[in-house]
């Protein structure tokens, strides 16, 4: 990369977020990103694919839908449509939030502690008389699924077949483009049919859960469509079962290698809320959003056209200096603006931040209790999946 993005071939200007390397210590990469060439070429690919860094260019992409939409050809990940409300650009896109939002609160979500605290210690109790776990496959991937399927009404039963879907869908296992496509798109169909039945169950019994109150709610007056539900609950799975998981990865990874902060846990839980948005800032576990150019438009010399595709750097930009300061790529439990994006920004900011800052807070204040000294097993070799930043292995000892 070089210090102007402006006439130089893309080539010249070629970077990779995708990969492994990046994906377990990415801050090097993104500072690369925003000091030699804010806007970069994707490493690999054509030209029109561009890599945003800074802070409030990332900010500004996330909030003009109109430049850089979230339409459903920037992300295929096996659906058959756009998914509600993910990729329906505003003023559409309001309408489905508008339905979405209340049942998603904070307020209304406030009920949930008590049940994601039992959780948790239920998890916990699992593990903690061995001394040892996999934090991963033990903690970080089963807690979030139970606290999802609880408050959908999926059957627990089905936990593992989610897990499965949810992988083949986001990391399949391939290198290769065109199988990861089949499997997605075979993933995809059955996660429809499941669903199907789903909707004709609640439709039937009247149950009580989330996708069931979507279903008696209003958009415009009038309920939502078969096919709009099938949408909306692909979506739900997806983030349901695996951004959190991702971020409990990071959070106690980077707990477990710097002592001094898990003893401020430990010391102080009121700093429990700071540490969530601050491990969020720094170890940003979706590292990017994909969108697409749907009108001309220049950055940093740069010019992107129609059909272009963009992709915009979270992780980057929420360690740019020139929104959080000298000490941007510093942990600080104490900090106090901390306008993060790791939910996203504009109008398709993150629709369950508020379900997964209180999974995340119950979390910590139950395993900092329960757990307060820990380490990463001697030897240990941690390998991150790029993109969203889930650990393969976390393996943990304690007292």
């Amino acid at each position: 990369m070089i210090d102007s993005a402006a006439e130089v071939h893309p080539e010249d200007r070629a970077a990779n977020p995708y990969s492994s390397v990046v994906a377990a210590h990415p801050q090097p990469f993104y500072a690369r990103l925003r000091d030699e060439c804010p806007v970069a070429a994707m490493e690999g690919m054509p030209e029109g694919v561009h890599i945003i860094s800074r802070y409030e260019d990332v900010k500004f992409a996330l909030k003009h839908h109109e430049i850089f939409s979230s339409d459903f050809v920037a992300v295929d990940i096996g659906q058959d449509r756009p998914l509600i409300p993910l990729q329906i650009d505003p003023p559409e896109h309001a309408h489905y939030r508008r339905v979405m939002d209340p049942h998603l609160s904070a307020k209304e979500l406030a009920h949930l502690e008590a049940d994601a605290r039992r959780l948790v210690n239920e998890v916990v109790d699992r593990f903690i008389d061995r001394g040892e776990c996999d934090f991963h496959a033990e903690f970080s991937m089963p807690l979030p699924c139970l606290v999802f399927l609880s408050l959908t009404g999926l059957p627990l039963g089905e936990l593992d077949r989610f897990l499965t879907w949810k992988d083949n869908i986001i990391r399949p296992e391939t290198f290769d483009m065109d199988e990861a496509a089949a499997i997605r798109r075979q993933t995809g169909a059955d996660m429809y049919a499941f669903f199907e039945d789903a909707i004709d169950q609640r439709a039937a019994n009247g149950t009580d859960d989330i996708i069931s109150r979507f279903m008696k709610t209003e958009v415009d007056g009038r309920l939502m469509s078969r096919d709009e539900m099938l949408d909306l609950c692909y979506l739900f799975i997806l983030g349901g079962l695996d951004t959190v998981t991702a971020t409990l990865d990071c959070s106690i990874a980077y707990l477990a290698q710097h002592p001094d902060h898990r003893r401020e846990l430990v010391d102080d839980p009121s700093l429990i809320p700071n540490a969530v948005e601050e491990l969020l800032r720094m170890q940003t576990p979706v590292m990017q959003v994909l969108r697409v150019v749907a009108r001309p438009h220049r950055m940093h010399g740069v010019e992107m056209k129609p059909g272009d595709h963009a992709v915009v750097m979270l992780g980057s930009a929420d360690t740019d200096p020139g929104e959080f300061g000298a000490d941007a790529d510093l942990v600080n439990l104490h900090r106090e603006a901390n306008r993060h994006l790791a939910f996203g920004g504009g109008p398709h900011r993150c629709l369950g931040s508020h379900l997964a800052r209180l999974e995340l807070r119950v979390a910590l204040e139950v395993l900092h209790e329960r757990i307060p000294d820990y380490r990463i097993a001697a030897g240990a070799d941690l390998e991150y999946s790029p993109g969203i930043r889930e650990i393969k292995s976390l393996p943990l000892v304690f007292a």
